[in-house]
């Protein structure tokens, strides 16, 4: 299958450094937490947790418009099954964008605005691998955001990330399952 990015940060900015400049919403951070080590041995300030759930909330952005649109592209015999399948995908994804962008204000942080790039693939299958792979990117991003919390003694909003890990391993597991057996 073909991959195609449909859009890129503004100015060619990854989405990290949008999160941190100030631009695509989220201006960055003068007041920082007491410095503590993450998993790595690395010093975990506020700033860096709200830069990091700004990275989470453009993907949630970019899962809501991936869905949408897979929705809409899916086509053949499985088509109306498939179409289900993302668009039941999409409230999920909503609740996570609203759960780190109240984080984010609670924090002292802005929301971004700009979602990270959608790709597009041309057929059935390929939705469903973008779809798993994003799945499977998201959980790695939560873990490291659940340490960076854990570092910050943000109890509460370790707990939470922890359930949206939950939530997109579901959504990984049954991307898997459909993709089991299926002829290319």
């Amino acid at each position: 299958y073909m991959r195609k990015t449909v859009d890129e940060a503004e100015n060619g900015e990854t989405i990290r450094e949008a999160a941190t400049s100030g631009r695509g919403g989220a201006p960055r951070q003068s007041a920082r937490s007491q410095p503590n080590d993450d998993a790595q041995g690395a010093a975990v300030t506020k700033e860096d947790l709200i830069a990091g759930l700004n990275e989470d909330l453009s993907w949630e952005f970019n899962a809501v418009i991936t869905y949408r649109l897979f929705a809409s592209l899916c086509t053949g015999p499985y088509r109306q099954e498939l179409r289900q399948f993302f668009e039941a995908e999409i409230p999920d994804e909503l609740l996570h964008a609203q759960l780190l962008a109240d984080k984010i204000v609670a924090l002292g942080g802005t929301p971004v605005t700009v979602p990270a790039p959608v790709q597009v693939a041309t057929d059935n299958r390929g939705m469903l691998e973008l779809a798993l792979e994003a799945e499977r990117n998201a959980i790695r991003r939560y873990k490291r955001r659940a340490a960076q919390a854990d570092a910050l003694d943000e109890v509460a909003l370790k707990v939470q990330i922890e359930d949206l890990i939950v939530d997109e391993t579901r959504h990984a597991e049954e991307m898997e399952r459909i993709l089991t057996d299926w002829k290319t």
